[in-house]
């Protein structure tokens, strides 16, 4: 950006320069002092009536709202004078006029910008006599949303969110005066694929997740950053978990990728990964049903009976089936590793090939992997091309050594079955997933699933539709047990690998903390 196109202004005496064009809420976020304001928010547009973002500006009688007013050349603006320290807390006042006292209670304590922003800038004497108005509590919007009335400071997010992002207008403010409400117009419930959104941006406990509300307070939850893997978008998300498991995943800002929205199927996935609906011990099966074992024991004896089946058979009997939902740097290592041993037969099962290309107005693609550009890089630069009418033709004839790479979502892959009817054609099937496989019958003849770990137990990049590559680091552990591709590359080539189960046990300790406790400041 030229020097031209730049503002020099001062924000409580101190110099910034912004681009032209900047608001001044906007000037202050980027100098990183604190400004109150409710209505505002960087993905929406500019409602202007919550009127807390006060702010004097020099040669003006009177305060004006920084949402609502660009910056200017020379500007010299304030908001830690008396009057505007006062005009807040009188907004302040205004906005808890008829707000419930049930913090204790309320879903949102913790992470309240309306208790944030009273401690901030409030702290004043009421002097309200009169009884606060009541109004609805427990509103069933929708399949995803809850709404108390009574928090509800009317600061429009949610239906500005619903007007101007996912553009399905189910919400709005009804009534008049200290009687203002919001609702669903038409009684029309708030379903949309990106319901959630409005409870990201909920400044206050009005709209709370039904999944989420009352199953862990957030000062009990650590959180850090991830990928999505519910499509080849790749939203930024943030990973919120304790001792006890994952609990819920909420958008992370990403320009490039998903500005500052995640759709609700992305938000469910983490369902997937506790350790309680994970496969944990190797699942193995000689035709009299399933039979449990050491996940180590299984694959130390599966890296045997490949080099058999190699040196037997020779490298044309295996073939190997991948899913677009692992990391690129496990593709590589893994596909690398059997190509050294001589295999050839490489193919990519593509999900949902109808919709594949398919995608919304927003950010849902049909290709519900998060890595294909990443595994068909990889199979490119390996000089391999996935053919499946020489998989079809050949499998339970020359290729008799199968092994399928996930997927980690099964949900996703309605020919599941179809593909366990494919590759079960062949005498010998290894199936490299998370979770049990329903669609794989135990009396199938040699039949071994390995358990594997999650997209938030590992670090590696996704490579997303965009050909954006991603990196993204390990959230937490969850099943020790589990191993990633790299690790069974490394079985296949005869060594032993980092896995260490004392090691990841110790990042789940079995009492809950408190991790507010290390940020807590002064009253």
């Amino acid at each position: 950006m030229e020097a031209s196109d730049m503002v020099k202004l001062t924000i409580n005496g101190k110099g910034v320069e912004v681009p032209e064009g900047t608001t001044v809420i906007e000037a202050y976020k980027m100098l990183k002092e604190d400004i109150a304001h409710y209505c505002w928010h960087p993905g929406l547009s500019v409602a202007g009536v919550c009127r807390l973002c006060m702010v004097e500006i020099e040669g003006q009688s009177k305060p004006q709202v920084a949402c609502n007013t660009l910056v200017q050349e020379g500007m010299v603006v304030r908001n830690d004078s008396e009057m505007i320290q006062k005009t807040v807390r009188w907004g302040l006042d205004f906005h808890l006029i008829n707000h419930p006292l049930d913090c204790p209670i309320c879903d949102q304590a913790g992470e309240c910008g309306l208790q944030e922003q009273y401690m901030k800038f409030g702290q004043y004497d009421p002097e309200m006599s009169q009884p606060k108005v009541k109004k609805r509590k427990v509103v069933d919007l929708g399949e995803r949303v809850v709404l108390d009335s009574e928090r509800c400071i009317l600061c429009s997010r949610c239906v500005r969110f619903t007007d101007e992002v996912s553009k399905t207008h189910e919400l709005g403010i009804f009534q008049r005066g200290d009687r203002s409400q919001v609702g669903t117009v038409g009684d029309r419930p708030l379903n949309n694929k990106y319901s959630l959104n409005t409870v990201d941006i909920c400044p206050v406990g009005a709209l709370t997740s039904k999944d989420f509300r009352f199953r862990q307070r957030v000062w009990y939850l650590k959180n850090k950053k991830s990928i999505c893997t519910g499509c080849s978008t790749g939203c930024n998300t943030s990973v919120y978990y304790n001792e006890e498991g994952v609990f819920r995943v909420k958008p992370q800002w990403n320009e490039k990728v998903n500005g500052h929205w995640m759709c609700d199927d992305g938000r469910d996935l983490y369902k997937l990964v506790n350790r309680d609906v994970r496969l944990v011990k190797a699942q193995v099966s000689y035709g009299e049903g399933w039979k449990e074992e050491s996940p180590l024991v299984a694959l130390k004896q599966i890296s045997q009976e490949l080099r058999e089946q190699i040196q037997d058979c020779g490298a044309s009997s295996v073939a190997v089936v991948l899913t677009g939902q692992n990391t690129t740097e496990e593709y590589t290592d893994f596909v690398s590793q059997l190509k050294a041993q001589g295999v050839e037969n490489f193919f990519h099962w593509i999900n949902n090939e109808k919709t594949f290309d398919d995608f919304d107005e927003l950010l849902i693609r049909g290709d519900k992997n998060p890595n294909t550009k990443g595994l068909l890089q990889t199979l490119e630069k390996a000089g391999v091309e996935s053919d499946w009418k020489t998989f079809d033709h050949q499998v339970g004839k020359s290729i008799q050594f199968v092994i399928v790479v996930g997927p980690e979502h099964q949900n996703v892959y309605p020919e599941l079955e179809e593909m366990v009817n494919r590759v079960t054609r062949a005498k010998k099937v290894v199936w490299l997933s998370p979770h049990a496989v329903e669609a794989l019958a135990p009396e199938m003849a040699k039949t071994v699933v390995i358990p594997m770990k999650t997209a938030i137990e590992k670090s590696g990049s996704f490579i997303n539709h965009q050909g954006l590559k991603q990196n993204f680091g390990k959230v937490v552990t969850l099943v020790p047990e589990a191993f990633t591709l790299q690790d069974i590359a490394a079985y296949f080539q005869g060594a032993e690998t980092g896995f260490n189960k004392g090691q990841a046990e110790s990042e789940m300790p079995s009492l809950k903390r408190n991790y507010f406790s290390s940020k807590r400041g002064s009253l």
